[in-house]
């Protein structure tokens, strides 16, 4: 039997996020800094003889059948294999898809578009298609986001299709992802001074979305200025990362938060505003919600040595500190072969 995978990493946003979604991005253009980190979105598809299709979802706990035959004609597009398979399957194929991923839903870490990336791949992988990054995180998007009709941006595909440290430019639907080229000595030290936290409170960052775009809409100077600043400071933190000026970047992510809480109300709540207090308190230079807000994930970056007095304060609140590393690839995906039927096909090559 053959088995085809693919993961996609999460990622946490430094800068920006919200200016990558439309309206703004239409009206004003957006920019965002964010990096992947080693925590992963997985998909596994194992193929049978059947004319079902199975998927089992790890995450929710869920498992749901569609009939392979009948799948193109079904209008009711409510799952993300269901709609990846109608994009990029040939003919009817019985199969057992199973996902899960590092990180709980409503993390803040771009799990469910990760997750979109990394099932269009690992599909990709079965159908032996040739496609771009660019390509998956675009198709990605617009499952998500046209066919599903599931608000958000469009930072979260690119990132898990690309990976590494990227400073994206957003323009209506266009998208342009600028790679950067990090000193590996930098890469290290915003790993040991920064502290990724979970704040067991997860988010519906539907709710979130919504009353940014009703914001833009309605042109709420205030809620506007502040995404015009955000960007800037996205801007901003790039130039800081290249030049290794990794306190400077610090101090910038405490102001990206203040901004970023002026884009909605629902962005940040007491519980968040605590724990961020008493992380500054105890040495963290500054840190953000990853995400959309409201909760899910939080990062800190500490001063020199202060890292252990922040993790400790925060871990007494209840908060759960993840250990991570920055990730550089992107989706991968591959295929695990039995090995009498990779000795049949290494023979037939070598005839």
């Amino acid at each position: 039997m053959e088995i085809f995978r693919a993961r996609a990493p999460l990622r946490i946003s430094f800068a920006g996020g919200g200016t990558d979604v439309n309206p703004f991005a239409s009206m004003y253009g957006g920019f965002v800094l964010n990096a992947t980190i080693n925590k992963y979105a997985y998909t596994s598809i194992a193929l049978n003889s059947s004319e079902s299709i199975t998927v089992n979802s790890y995450d929710f706990d869920t498992t749901t059948e569609f009939c392979s035959s009948t799948l193109k004609t079904d209008n009711n597009n409510d799952c993300f294999v269901k709609s990846v398979y109608k994009h990029l399957v040939s003919k009817p194929l019985g199969m057992e898809v199973i996902t899960h991923n590092d990180a709980p839903p409503g993390s803040g870490l771009g799990s469910s578009s990760a997750m979109m990336v990394s099932i269009i791949s690992a599909f990709k992988e079965l159908e032996n298609l040739v496609m771009s990054p660019y390509d998956i995180a675009r198709l990605a998007h617009d499952i998500e986001r046209q066919e599903l009709q599931q608000l958000g941006g469009m930072q979260d595909q690119y990132a898990a299709a690309f990976g590494g440290f990227n400073f994206m430019e957003f323009d209506g639907d266009s998208v342009l992802v600028n790679r950067l080229k990090m000193d590996p000595w930098v890469v290290r030290e915003l790993e040991y001074n920064m502290i990724l936290v979970y704040t067991q409170k997860s988010r519906l960052s539907s709710n979130i979305i919504e009353d940014q775009i009703s914001n833009v809409k309605s042109k709420k100077t205030d809620n506007i200025a502040a995404m015009h600043q955000i960007k800037q400071h996205a801007n901003d933190m790039k130039r800081l990362l290249l030049k290794g000026r990794t306190n400077e970047f610090g101090e910038l992510l405490h102001e990206a938060w203040e901004q970023k809480k002026r884009m909605a109300d629902s962005i940040t709540n007491e519980h968040l505003d605590e724990l961020y207090e008493a992380a500054r308190r105890a040495g963290a230079i500054g840190g953000k919600v990853s995400g959309a807000g409201g909760g899910g994930f939080m990062m800190f970056y500490c001063e020199n040595n202060k890292k252990r007095q922040v993790v400790e304060t925060l871990e007494r609140m209840g908060a759960r500190v993840e250990s991570f590393k920055f990730e550089l690839d992107g989706v991968e995906s591959w295929r695990n072969i039995r090995k009498e039927q990779l000795i049949r096909e290494r023979l037939n090559v070598a005839v």
